[in-house]
């Protein structure tokens, strides 16, 4: 069987993708205060361009001859991304925050999937986790910048 390590780092994309909309999805809820009507606008593209993301993951495992997670069960088990019960009591930078932890949590599960498809020689996956990767880290940039802070992605 071919691409055994890939598959399994594509298939926990497909959970922490998953999850990582969802995430998305309660800052979009639960924002309030300055700068609402620039940021909550702002987590439907993000949202989308996650789910683009999870939608080119799970196609490539399919292609692959994987199968990927698809059901909520599978998706709370086995994805490693914290999240947070659906409370007020967070502020819009704590929860910008929380995005950055996910996306960088993202960045090195694509460095790790760009690591594993090298050994195995799966080329056209490794180029697909390079390019999302990259996305990843602008958003990165953008929420930390947002932030005030620096994006720290070579650290």
């Amino acid at each position: 069987m071919k691409y055994t390590k890939t598959k399994a780092v594509l298939n926990q994309l497909v959970a922490d993708l998953s999850q990582m909309s969802m995430i998305i999805h309660q800052t979009h809820w639960y924002m309030r205060g300055p700068n609402f009507l620039k940021l909550h606008p702002l987590m439907d593209e993000f949202m989308e361009e996650i789910d683009s993301q999870l939608d080119v993951i799970s196609e490539r495992l399919i292609a692959l001859d994987g199968s990927p997670y698809s059901t909520l069960k599978e998706m709370t088990e086995n994805t490693k991304i914290q999240d947070w019960p659906g409370e007020w009591d967070k502020t819009t930078p704590e929860r910008l925050a929380h995005l950055v932890d996910g996306y960088r949590y993202l960045e090195d599960l694509y460095q790790h999937g760009i690591e594993v498809s090298d050994v195995e020689k799966d080329f056209s996956t490794q180029d697909i986790f390079i390019g999302l990767k990259t996305a990843i880290e602008k958003k990165i940039w953008m929420i930390q910048a947002e932030l005030g802070s620096a994006p720290e992605i070579d650290e």
